[in-house]
């Protein structure tokens, strides 16, 4: 009895000096916020674990209360400012860490979005940077042209057969097939599935279901989704939500280990993404399998789906809106003046409301959701009369910034005449673009993202009429974030029909 007591007075003494010390001797104790947030993670953990993602309206309430600046934990600042982003997110020669407490959640250590370093980062983006560059994007357009065209013929058949659509399926199954041909060398063929189904995005929703498990109990989501492979091999996979994750990651295993086990090029330029993680060139350390498995894992989760999803909010809104279609429609005929005809990427970006749709549909998309904090290890940052001390976290979420009335008049508005108006006024819009992030980490597949959209979304309004099935604004609309973007109820999800082939 005596031992049961004194454990429960040190662990009662323990608590209330951290939370002390925490409301009064903290570097962070001057900064507004709720006494709860800044003493314990219980807030957070409520509303993210508990209720499933909504802790992002918990922090746009304190910032209703506290203004633009909050102490949302015990350790991290959240500001709500589009104008301040740029400095949190920087580039250049400025040192930024990202958040452990966040990358953990992905279960992929050893791949560039999870690497938390700023200097190891740069060197593991410097291994893909040539491939995402514009130029090398425009050298793999005929691959984009040839899948967009792939998804063309299933449209046509979906149109003769009168069937339900669930766009998000279908565009993933365009998106990983483009992303796995550039990382490979073979696309996985997603677009021959009948009804387009694809266990990786599959076992990618498996994993964001628990992005908050896996944040506050990393150690439990990598052992049920990383168990031992002669464990698997005797048991066989697990059913349910880690079956799904541990399949796909086993296949994921071995075309790295293909990867690692090929013949490496001694001269002339990679061919896929994977030669060139695993050049004689990379540093040994960089060729593991480990590294290469999480590094594919993840290439394949942020070149498949929002990507995807971006093109099923484009898709939801033209559905919806008659006169929105026939106005892309109009400026589509100036470069397409039949439904077959093969617009270069170049010339579909010169048009002006093909370029409003797309901004739009990345604004309400988001990217990821989750608010990735960065860390200044060496220096302090300044905003309004607040210093906020080396070493902490501090982030500011995408729906905010995408979402500021200021910026966007009417934010939850579908408005792809605001990116017209706004270069006629001479006001940069894009600045306030953060779908793919800012700074040394921006989004290393952009010039793709961009190009699968254009490329995608001119053949689909060009060629066919569509109308929704079941769906409604509160199916695609952020509801929950849980590292993705997620509706209150269900999974995202947009259900068309294609009702007419245009012949002219």
């Amino acid at each position: 009895m005596s031992l049961i007591f004194t454990s429960v007075l040190i662990i009662f003494v323990y608590i209330t000096t951290r939370t002390i010390y925490r409301l009064y001797f903290h570097p962070l104790s001057k900064f507004p916020g709720p006494k709860l947030a800044a003493v314990s993670y219980l807030p957070e953990v409520y509303y993210d674990v508990l209720k499933g993602g909504m802790y992002i309206w918990e922090i746009e309430r304190m910032h209703d209360k506290y203004g633009t600046i909050v102490r949302i934990n015990p350790r991290e600042i959240h500001i709500k400012d589009p104008a301040f982003y740029d400095e949190i997110y920087t580039s250049g020669k400025r040192v930024r860490h990202k958040d452990p407490a966040f990358t953990v959640a992905l279960l992929t250590p050893g791949a560039m979005a999870s690497t938390n370093d700023h200097e190891q980062h740069r060197l593991r983006r410097a291994l893909l940077n040539n491939f995402f560059s514009k130029r090398s994007v425009m050298d793999l357009e005929e691959t984009i042209r040839g899948k967009v065209n792939m998804l063309r013929k299933r449209f046509v058949g979906a149109c003769q057969e009168k069937v339900v659509l669930n766009i998000p399926s279908v565009f993933a199954a365009l998106t990983a097939d483009v992303i796995t041909h550039y990382s490979h060398g073979k696309s996985l063929g997603y677009l021959d599935v009948p009804d387009f189904k694809n266990d990786m995005m599959e076992a990618l929703d498996s994993l964001f279901r628990i992005f908050h498990i896996n944040r506050f109990l990393p150690m439990l989501a990598v052992m049920l989704s990383r168990p031992p492979f002669w464990i698997i091999e005797v048991l066989g996979l697990p059913e349910g939500l880690f079956g799904e994750m541990i399949d796909a990651r086993l296949r994921t295993r071995k075309r790295a280990a293909d990867a690692l086990n090929k013949k490496a090029k001694t001269t002339g330029r990679p061919e896929t993404i994977f030669d060139a993680l695993t050049a004689e060139s990379v540093p040994k350390k960089e060729r593991t399998l480990s590294r290469l498995v999480d590094e594919a894992s993840v290439i394949f989760g942020a070149g498949t789906e929002t990507t995807a999803r971006a093109l099923s909010v484009a898709a939801f809104y033209l559905a919806r809106d008659k006169d929105l279609r026939q106005k892309l429609f109009d400026e589509l005929t100036q470069v397409m003046p039949s439904p077959a005809s093969q617009p270069k990427w170049a010339e579909l970006e010169r048009l002006p409301f093909l370029t409003g749709v797309i901004q739009e549909a990345l604004r309400l998309s988001y990217g990821l959701s989750s608010r990735l904090a960065r860390i200044a290890p060496t220096e302090a940052l300044f905003y309004k009369s607040f210093v906020i001390p080396p070493g902490t976290p501090v982030s500011q979420s995408v729906y905010f910034v995408h979402h500021d009335p200021s910026i966007f008049p009417h934010p939850e508005r579908f408005d792809p005449e605001r990116w017209i108006r706004a270069t006629e006024e001479g006001v940069n819009l894009r600045k306030y673009m953060v779908s793919f992030g800012k700074g040394s980490r921006q989004c290393l597949g952009m010039n793709l993202a961009y190009a699968e959209m254009y490329l995608t979304l001119a053949m689909f309004a060009r060629n066919f009429d569509l109308e929704l099935v079941d769906t409604k604004e509160e199916n695609i609309k952020l509801g929950r974030d849980k590292g993705l973007p997620y509706p209150v109820k269900g999974r995202f999800s947009v259900r068309v029909r294609i009702t007419e082939m245009f012949q002219t």
